[in-house]
């Protein structure tokens, strides 16, 4: 004959099954001889979700070079794993004028290095333009003063920097063209200076290139949406797909971002005359050496694109405010 299961008493003396006893003894915690306050418990479980929360991105601080441009050295944070540092320009175009430079139609016989170009033109910014191949003929649209520097259309890059409309219309003084979206007239062009290149980061957020592992310097050309223009470079090696995610991710500000040519032709030059105005803090004296590119060696680039005060003669400093 089958016995019944044994049964235990609760505190009413009612029986109790083993089977009812056990589920309720699972739902029990025991308690140590020196209980741990529910608050430090509760400190201890939260702990490790704590710890691993990405860390916001960090805000750009930025350094005023004159009414209309600012500097800063960007740290991203945990939310860029791969990305260090960023040197980062911002532009107003409506007090700063774009200008492209190419060293054939300039008369020149080889390209200069970056801080030749500065030498050469006077204006105390510059960064490189697209890409180019090794007889260094750029690949891509170039326009200088509304006239081609015979290059072609290239036939899937889609980001085209454009700057001085040839109107006296609304049309911003600079800005980045989707050319997959946004037309560009070669014959009647609306833009004195344009430069081609890859696109990055479209207005739907999607980044437009593809996740290739490959790591290098990278220079960024990005318009916010208020029309500032801000132009990035890499202090370290990334991949571009990951530096387009960690802006598209941490600068909401963003409308349109292209990319430059990368690796040792990424190149971004600040003039050490831009920071004689405000506080000479160990920051800024550290700035300075990065953005003269003190740290870094410098190639021969056959396409420039530089900027200058549209109030003053080029190179000529401004007093320093926020833009």
């Amino acid at each position: 004959m089958k016995q019944p299961p044994p049964t235990r008493r609760d505190r009413t003396g009612r029986g109790l099954h083993a089977s009812s006893w056990m589920k309720i003894m699972a739902l029990r915690i025991p308690r140590a001889p020196h209980s741990v306050p529910r608050m430090l418990l509760w400190f201890l479980i939260t702990l490790p979700l704590i710890v691993t929360e990405p860390a916001p991105a960090q805000e750009l601080q930025w350094e005023p070079l004159g009414t209309g441009m600012a500097a800063a050295v960007w740290k991203p944070g945990a939310r860029c794993s791969e990305i260090d540092r960023v040197l980062a320009l911002k532009v107003d175009p409506e007090r700063y004028r774009f200008a492209v430079h190419f060293y054939a139609q300039e008369g020149l016989l080889h390209p200069p290095t970056i801080d030749e170009w500065q030498r050469r033109t006077g204006h105390d910014v510059l960064f490189n333009a697209g890409l180019f191949r090794e007889n260094f003929a750029y690949l891509g649209l170039l326009f200088k003063e509304g006239h081609s520097l015979g290059s072609r259309r290239h036939g899937t890059w889609q980001g085209l920097f454009v700057a001085e409309p040839t109107s006296a219309t609304a049309a911003p003084k600079a800005g980045v063209l989707d050319l997959a979206t946004d037309a560009f007239q070669e014959q009647m062009p609306a833009y004195r200076e344009a430069a081609q290149s890859l696109m990055l980061l479209d207005r739907a957020g999607m980044i437009r290139v593809r996740q290739s592992g490959k790591r290098a310097y990278q220079t960024v050309v990005a318009e916010e949406h208020d029309g500032h223009i801000l132009i990035l470079k890499s202090l370290g090696l990334v991949t571009l797909h990951g530096l387009g995610q960690c802006l598209r991710d941490t600068v909401p500000s963003i409308k349109l971002a292209m990319a430059m040519d990368g690796g040792s032709s990424s190149d971004l030059f600040v003039a050490e005359s831009l920071w004689k105005h405000g506080d000479q803090s160990d920051t800024r004296t550290s700035w300075k050496e990065l953005f003269a590119g003190r740290s870094t060696a410098h190639i021969p680039l056959p396409a420039i694109i530089s900027l200058s005060p549209r109030e003053a003669a080029p190179g000529a400093a401004t007093p320093p405010s926020k833009p």
